[in-house]
């Protein structure tokens, strides 16, 4: 594998960009090695500079579902871009999306479109705050929802892969009205909850927590999670930015059958680009402005080009059978990771996944939340990453991120991949 041309842009880019990426993890430090700068992407593969070809399982971090470049979302792209690339004003798309958007969740009455879903968020925990009148946001430690002030307190995704505990410039003023407690831990969850000096707004979770490796939700946490928050009175809001349309059509809330108040979207929606949205009841949504007086704004919100994109995502994944295939592809690498990990690695490793989505902790299990998931060997993580990347295999650049599974990715590609796991494993077993 050749990476001058990557090695030449990561020298240039630090002169440029503060460390030489436009997001955190991309740097690829907790791995050990310099990150490639991919050139192009198609189906189920990226190519980099130098001409190298991998096998995607970072999908984007989670929203290339279909595949890079999939025909009727590039056509549909093309189609609208003849029209303009931003209008900063309504056009029938939204209308569109919005309409599949509200069919697909079984919880939303009302959405509104943003630009990341960071900025879908922010603008949900503004919109509980305004309907409750009180301040305080609960979230639990590991699972991140963007990089908002509120938010980086215990925060996963890039904060733990860079050892970073918080971050400088988050005013105490503003995160003390942030209280994280752990994730899957129901009497701890009750006992916050009834806390009545917190004036607690909204729960914030992370359905499936996919930002500190995959964890799932124990069995009855959400569902103890809903109860509590209707009876209190405090606001249930869903993180869906990497499990909505990717667990299934209606997302975590459908596939665990329970409702929030508000849900939150990202980049899947507007089939992978910058888009986010915010969505719920009915009387939630109605206090956002011009309706209400909750304000939020965005020049990009709604962007043609991401909303016809989304429309075009979301007819794919409507077509019948889609969740089920993806399910069974899924199901049936993961069991051949697991073998391959009792075989070469046993005690030594942790496979969750939930849907098309896993992590492969090198730790003893169970992993089932913050504390339990930074046992983890990262470093043992970093050789496994290099060995893959060297095979042709791209894994996320952090022991914890998920991996995804797309509809693009064939049968002969899982198992070629399944065979290079089987290389790295032999090698980290001596």
């Amino acid at each position: 594998m050749k990476t001058d041309q990557s090695h030449i842009l990561f020298a240039k880019a630090q002169q440029l960009i503060p460390g030489g990426v436009n997001s955190p993890v991309r740097a690829c430090k907790s791995v050990g090695c310099e990150p490639l700068f991919v050139k192009r992407a198609a189906g189920s593969k990226i190519y980099d500079v130098d001409g190298n070809e991998f096998l995607d399982f970072v999908c984007s971090w989670g929203p290339m579902i279909l595949g890079h470049n999939h025909p009727s979302v590039v056509e549909a792209i093309e189609k609208t871009l003849r029209n303009g690339t931003s209008f900063g004003a309504p056009c029938s798309l939204e209308i569109e999306l919005a309409e599949l958007v509200i069919k697909a969740l079984p919880s939303v009455e009302k959405v509104r479109f943003v630009s990341s879903g960071t900025e879908a968020t922010m603008s949900a925990i503004r919109v509980a705050r305004g309907y409750t009148g009180r301040k305080v946001v609960v979230k639990f430690d590991g699972c991140y929802h963007g990089h908002a002030d509120s938010f980086l307190v215990k925060a996963g995704s890039g904060v733990i892969t860079l050892g970073i505990p918080g971050s400088p410039g988050v005013p105490e003023d503003i995160v003390k009205n942030t209280v994280s407690i752990p994730y899957n831990n129901p009497e701890i969850l009750e006992k916050t909850l009834r806390d009545k000096k917190l004036d607690i707004a909204c729960v914030i979770v992370e359905p499936v927590a996919g930002n500190m490796g995959v964890v799932a939700p124990e069995p009855g946490f959400l569902q103890k999670m809903r109860s509590l928050t209707a009876e209190l009175g405090i606001v249930l809001i869903f993180d869906e930015v990497i499990t909505g349309l990717r667990l299934a059509q209606g997302g975590a809330q459908e596939y665990f059958g329970v409702m929030p108040d508000l849900t939150c979207l990202g980049k899947i929606i507007g089939g992978g680009l910058p888009v986010g949205a915010y969505g719920g009841k009915r009387e939630l949504m109605d206090m956002v402005s011009p309706v209400g007086p909750v304000y939020q704004a965005g020049t990009l919100s709604g962007n043609p080009l991401a909303m016809a994109a989304g429309i075009a995502t979301m007819q794919q994944l409507a077509q019948p059978g889609f969740y089920a295939a993806l399910e069974e592809k899924s199901a049936r690498f993961a069991r051949g990771l697991v073998m391959l990990a009792e075989k070469y690695l046993p005690g030594q490793t942790t496979l969750n996944r939930v849907g098309s989505m896993m992590t492969a902790f090198f730790a003893v299990g169970p992993v089932v939340d913050f504390d339990s998931a930074m046992k983890a060997d990262t470093e043992r993580y970093g050789r496994h990453f290099r060995e893959m990347l060297a095979q042709g295999i791209w894994l996320a650049p952090s022991q914890f991120e998920a991996a995804f599974i797309s509809s693009a990715q064939s049968e002969a590609e899982l198992a070629m991949a399944l065979e290079k796991t089987e290389c790295s494993f032999k090698k980290l077993a001596k």
